[in-house]
């Protein structure tokens, strides 16, 4: 089952010639979903051959327009190419009126239904059978969320040699898949984790772009398998940073070592680095497994079972 990102834009508020605004595809399990929105998207979408059409749902971290004005082009070549499907949009109150200032859903074929953010707020918006999408506010200029993927738990799978031996009915497999011990005929008790495997590790993933360095999301992003967190500028315009709402390298380091998270990826670049090594350096000294991400390279994190005593 598939859990991964794949990264469309990587740049700050200017665009270089190599570098497009802020845009994530996520993928849970062939269900795919867009984390904000910059200009060009539609493209990036096209270049990396991935498929418009199965984009139902699409958050917007803040209204600033490197992270959402691509949804106008990105709306219109959905109408051109007669979708038919609703498409959910999680974004600030602001931005229903701007959407509607642009688009009726009489007139694009497909309805736009739109799910209010809640502002400095943590919450559920979304949730399926596989997965949870919770927000949760960031340290910026103007209102700013983020968005934590988490994996639902799975029901256990039960070896299927012992469903032969102990003849287990439909009521008792279900039971043993949600956790419960089995009574043999003879009032035997087999535990749990003998006749079960060991449970899949839940995979998350969390989105931090825009945000100043900021403790405060530490206890909403702990322990995630990937976190991106911006990471505009190097040590030396960390001045700059805290001006403008901004991450330098090493704080995004900071923020994924005191999170204990597996992986970070840095972006959100400014277009005065033609070279995001030296971003990509300056956190590894904090954080060793620390990758400044590439525009078009797919992130994955594999399904793996957990170890147990």
């Amino acid at each position: 089952m598939t859990f991964s990102v794949t990264i469309l834009g990587s740049s700050s508020a200017l665009p270089t010639s190599k570098r497009f605004p802020t845009a994530h595809l996520f993928n849970s399990n062939e269900r795919f979903f867009l984390i904000d929105c910059g200009e060009g998207t539609q493209i990036q979408l096209r270049r990396f051959h991935l498929r418009l059409g199965k984009i139902n749902h699409i958050f917007i971290s803040h209204l600033h327009g490197d992270h959402y004005f691509g949804l106008y082009g990105l709306i219109s070549t959905f109408s051109l190419m007669g979708r038919k499907n609703p498409l959910h949009i999680f974004a600030h109150s602001e931005l229903k009126k701007l959407l509607n200032c642009q688009f009726s859903n009489s007139n694009l074929g497909f309805n736009i239904i739109f799910h209010e953010i809640p502002k400095n707020k943590h919450s559920v918006l979304y949730e399926d059978k596989n997965l949870t999408v919770s927000t949760f506010p960031l340290k910026h200029r103007l209102t700013a969320n983020g968005f934590l993927f988490k994996e639902k738990l799975k029901p256990l799978n039960i070896r299927k040699e012992l469903i032969q031996k102990y003849h287990l009915n439909l009521k008792q497999i279900h039971a043993i898949k949600s956790g419960a011990d089995y009574k043999t005929e003879d009032n035997k008790v087999i535990p749990n984790k003998e006749l079960t495997l060991p449970p899949y590790k839940q995979r998350s993933y969390a989105f931090c772009s825009d945000t100043a360095y900021s403790p405060d999301l530490i206890s909403y992003i702990k322990n995630t398998d990937i976190l991106y967190h911006e990471a505009t500028f190097a040590e030396d315009n960390k001045e700059i940073a805290e001006q403008t709402g901004h991450s330098t390298a090493k704080q995004a380091a900071e923020i994924a070592k005191l999170a204990d998270v597996n992986k970070l990826l840095i972006g959100h670049f400014s277009s005065r680095y033609k070279n995001v090594k030296i971003l990509e350096n300056q956190a590894k000294e904090i954080f060793i497994n620390t990758e400044a991400v590439t525009e078009g390279k797919e992130y994955k994190i594999e399904l793996i079972r957990e170890e147990r005593p």
